[in-house]
């Protein structure tokens, strides 16, 4: 709650809205005359009792009847005089007051004044703006007040008395004024609404405050002064109504000042509310009209939207300049038909238009009265303009550089139409002002489309462009970056092909955006591939893919905060083998896969989650499943289930009607699938993998299992050759039988270290996009590639085999390890 002293403030106020202002009129012999009630308040005199008295008896001091004198020479000879002085109140007590005395000057010649009179307690508690409001005069400063009009008017509302200020303001001369009601001097509504005002202060005695009206001047002459002014009834010694007193002050700066702080409250709200270049300059467009102009364009340089380097300056050469494109466009008119260009176009400049001007200098161009006669810029300017000029009435211009860090980003234009008042420096500033507002979000949003520019870039990048399943599955994917306000995300999926005729489908999210997240997931991505090739589980490559993101995120932690930084993410790793029609997944802290049946039956099978990687917290499992030949398989991000306002159990079972579509192809699943799920506009990037299983008939696998036995090597080389003949494969027997005599010694003796040990070699031939040759024994232990000495009895096997194979590896087994060897298949096979 407020203090006594602020509500007696309060209280005060209150009072002189709805009294008015103290005002006594004096003839020249300085006699009362007329006496408002606000008088009356203020001393407690009525005007029976002041009136035809002398207003010297009312001041206390004998200085101050000095200074009245004083002051009454001084205001016939300035027109107007303010000072403080002492005046006595009825029950005897002195009242400190400041006073304001304006001349009057009247049809008979003699001066007259007007005497505003306000207690000075009251004056330090007024706001800032009563400078122009309530009461009018008591706040203007000591020892000269500033110049107010003053209208005394008789009960037919004709003028008696006036100052030269008023008609200064309003353009109706002195002469033309008295003996005249206010719509004689000066017909027109305004002078019927300011009459109708007048009328009612003489009826109800209630003063009349704050009424703002534009300055009365013909109606040709455009008027761009607003004043404001407050109606008090005068009373003669019977308490009879003598007249009313019109006091008004110019409050054009004011308004105009606050007019200029709305309006750049409203940038702050209405420009830069998205990181998108052409709907800042809209923006600042519609935030211009009508505020400011009647029509408004902004044009940005080609190479703002598009996210590139800006010009140092923008500067005519060999008659062109830099392409623009219409980024705002507004008016007062339906349709903006005042435009050439629509919003989006290339806008045409020629080189003598102002544009080009400002272009040069930098500096803005100022046509408060636009010509238009022969031999300006606009002969120059093509028909089109001119016509457009004049069929609007285009009269005012100002064309204003949009400025940011030392380049230039476009120009903005206000144009003057329905408004016939031109443009003045206070109109001017306004629009620099604005425009340097709307230049600091341009500029704002051009560093984030370069930003996104280049994180997209590098995301396309690093992302796959060709990726297939071979033989293992048909492979479809849909990968929508986010939109421009929360950036470009980590999002990656792969497709890997393995040893085997097999495939590893991978998708991962990087938690975050911007080109920071798509750097860690090119990252990520690169060791996953790596890691593949290592032929590891999908728990085991998941382990070190989480170990890699822990070595990271300390690598990358700055030393010099104690901030513990983080690199999370997460990720779904699938191998599906063709020959066996089986699954093997895990995942860490990623969405579970969807598994699509022949028929079209969705299900998310019960896969441990796991913990995000980066953590280091718990082991990952992996989960093997056996698919029917084309079942399907959808791997995704969060960015398609989750939306802000929807629950993730609703995002799941969407993607689940999304999904049981078997009849479409993979590609229109997939397309149609992301159109369904995403959000508008999508938050995080949405990535979907869709993979549509094929399995290796029985005539393309053959296996054998041998004794662990030197003499059955002779045998497994004439399997091997027979087979490849049914294939159509012969060319193939000569290196294949090399391959598998070599694998089987190397099994043999490295493998079970005992020949005559009970243990099974198994041997496997694959025929599909190669010729797979695969060996495996109960060892855990790898063969290692080396380079034989000419001495060495043995140790060459391995390195023959890594001639005659497109490519060799190894890998575990759940009972030892298996050796594989890739060769390339011929034209015709």
């Amino acid at each position: 709650m407020g203090s006594s002293a602020d509500t007696a403030v309060s209280e005060a106020q209150t009072a002189i809205e709805t009294v008015g202002p103290a005002i006594a009129l004096l003839d020249a012999q300085g006699t009362v005359v007329g006496w408002s009630q606000a008088a009356q308040r203020l001393v407690g005199y009525s005007a029976a009792e002041v009136v035809g008295r002398s207003a010297g008896v009312l001041l206390v001091a004998a200085d101050d009847r000095v200074k009245a004198s004083q002051a009454a020479q001084e205001s016939t000879l300035r027109g107007r005089w303010s000072g403080l002085a002492q005046v006595r109140h009825r029950d005897g007590r002195s009242i400190d007051v400041r006073l304001c005395v304006s001349s009057l000057s009247g049809q008979d010649g003699r001066e007259w004044w007007v005497v505003c009179a306000t207690d000075k307690a009251l004056l330090p508690a007024w706001p800032a703006e009563a400078t122009v409001a309530v009461p009018l005069l008591a706040t203007l400063p000591v020892p000269s007040c500033l110049p107010i009009g003053v209208v005394i008017r008789d009960t037919h509302l004709r003028c008696i008395r006036a100052n030269d200020a008023q008609g200064s303001w309003d353009g109706i001369p002195l002469q033309q004024r008295l003996g005249r009601r206010l719509t004689e001097a000066a017909p027109g509504t305004a002078a019927e609404t300011l009459e109708a005002v007048m009328h009612q202060v003489l009826e109800s005695g209630d003063p009349g405050m704050h009424v703002d009206y534009q300055a009365l001047l013909p109606a040709n002459v455009p008027s761009n002064r607003i004043l404001t002014a407050s109606f008090v009834r005068i009373d003669d010694a019977q308490g009879r109504a003598l007249g009313v007193c019109v006091v008004s002050v110019d409050v054009t700066d004011c308004r105009r000042a606050r007019e200029r702080l709305a309006i750049l409250g409203e940038a702050s709200r209405r420009i830069g509310t998205t990181l998108d270049v052409m709907q800042t300059g809209q923006e600042l467009a519609d935030l211009a009209v009508p505020f400011l102009a009647d029509y408004a364009t902004v044009d940005l340089a080609e190479s703002v939207p598009l996210g590139e380097e800006p010009l140092a300056h923008l500067c005519v050469q060999d008659g062109r300049i830099p392409v623009f494109h219409r980024a705002g466009l507004a008016s007062i008119h339906p349709g903006t038909p005042e435009s050439l260009s629509a919003r989006g176009a290339p806008v045409f400049v020629p080189p003598t238009s102002p544009v080009t001007g400002v272009l040069r200098s930098g500096k803005s161009h100022f046509e408060p009265m636009l010509d238009t006669s022969p031999g300006t810029w606009l002969d120059h300017h093509g028909a089109a303009w001119a016509e457009k000029i004049g069929e609007h009435a285009m009269h005012s211009l100002m064309v204003v550089p949009i400025h940011a860090r030392d380049a230039v980003l476009g120009v903005a234009v206000f144009v003057r139409t329905k408004d016939p008042r031109p443009f003045e420096e206070d109109d001017l500033l306004l629009a620099e002002e604005l425009v340097s507002w709307a230049a600091l979000a341009l500029d704002n949003a051009h560093q984030y489309v370069r930003e996104r520019s280049a994180a997209l870039a590098l995301q396309r990048h690093l992302l796959p462009r060709r990726a297939t399943g071979g033989s293992a599955a048909e492979v479809a994917w849909h990968y929508l970056p986010a939109d421009g306000h929360y950036g470009v995300g980590g999002d990656w999926f792969d497709v890997i092909p393995l040893p085997g005729a097999r495939v590893a489908l991978v998708v991962g999210d990087v938690v975050g955006h911007g080109i920071n997240a798509a750097a860690t997931m090119g990252r990520l991505r690169t060791a996953v591939r790596t890691l593949a090739a290592m032929d590891l589980s999908p728990d085991e490559l998941l382990a070190h893919l989480d170990d890699l993101v822990v070595d990271l995120t300390e690598a990358d932690a700055d030393p010099r905060h104690l901030v513990t930084t983080t690199m999370a993410a997460t990720c779904l790793y699938a191998v599906y083998d063709p020959v066996t029609r089986t699954c093997t997944m895990a995942r860490a802290g990623h969405p579970p896969p969807a598994v699509i049946d022949p028929h079209g039956r969705v299900t998310f099978p019960d896969l441990p989650s796991g913990a995000p990687l980066g953590l280091g917290l718990v082991p990952f499992e992996s989960v093997t499943l056996e698919l029917a030949e084309g079942s399907g398989l959808a791997l995704y991000t969060d960015g398609l289930i989750e939306a802000r306002h929807r629950d993730i159990s609703d995002g799941m079972n969407r993607l689940r009607a999304a999904l049981a579509r078997p009849y479409l192809t993979l590609d229109d699943l997939c397309s149609s699938t992301v159109d369904t799920l995403r959000a508008e506009p999508p938050s995080d990037d949405v990535t979907l993998l869709l993979a549509r299983t094929r399995s290796l008939s029985a005539d393309q696998v053959a296996s054998w299992q041998f004794p662990s036995d030197p003499a059955v090597v002779s045998r497994a080389r004439t399997l091997a050759t027979r087979q490849l003949t049914q294939w159509g494969l012969e060319h193939l027997a000569e290196s294949t039988e090399l391959i598998v005599s070599e694998l089987f010694t190397n099994a043999i003796i490295h493998g079970n270290g005992d020949c005559n040990s009970d243990r099974t070699i198994g041997l496997r031939l694959i025929r599909h996009e190669m010729l797979t040759c695969e060996v495996s024994d109960a060892s855990h232990s790898h063969p290692l590639l080396r380079h034989p000495r000419t001495t060495d009895e043995h140790g060459r096997g391995l390195f023959l085999v890594t001639q005659l194979s497109r490519r060799w590896g190894t890998r575990h087994i759940p009972d030892g390890k298996l050796i594989w060897s890739d060769q390339q298949l011929s034209a015709s096979a």
